[in-house]
């Protein structure tokens, strides 16, 4: 870990973790552990929040490629040691939300995956990402939901 190269995103955009692949078994105890702390740690670092959620999925039957995908986020994390939130002082304290989804990109179940946060004036009050219980049928509708939860 001490000689890896730092990420500048904790996974890849373009990263697909299917229920389906073919491959090697890793080693349970392992990747539930690496998962495991990297959810603990979820809790003060939100920018890591989306990869260790879609990692976290696949405890109980962790492929290789599923380790290697979970290790990717080490690295970022080692290049990101002192990225904070930081609140300045600000006199406006309007209330701004945003909202975004993606449209069935999760394979196994074509739930959607719902990612909000909600600022007072500069500071963040609020933030919640999570699966959408019910699948939609258009990007429209889609977004129908996210913003009506």
């Amino acid at each position: 870990m001490h000689d890896a190269k730092v990420h500048d995103t904790p996974i890849a955009t373009t990263t697909k973790l299917d229920k389906n692949v073919s491959g090697s078994p890793a080693g349970d105890t392992k990747y539930r552990a690496i998962s495991g702390s990297l959810v603990y740690l979820t809790t003060s670092r939100l920018d890591i929040m989306f990869s260790v959620g879609l990692c976290a999925r696949f405890q109980s039957w962790p492929k290789e490629s599923y380790m290697k995908t979970v290790k990717q986020i080490l690295p970022y994390l080692k290049g990101t040691l002192n990225l904070v939130l930081w609140y300045p002082i600000s006199e406006s304290f309007d209330l701004i939300g945003f909202v975004d989804t993606d449209y069935a990109e999760y394979l196994m179940d074509r739930k959607n995956t719902l990612g909000m946060s909600h600022f007072l004036g500069s500071y963040l009050v609020f933030w919640k990402t999570r699966k959408q219980n019910s699948i939609a049928l258009s990007t429209a509708e889609v977004e129908y939901m996210a913003t009506a939860s």
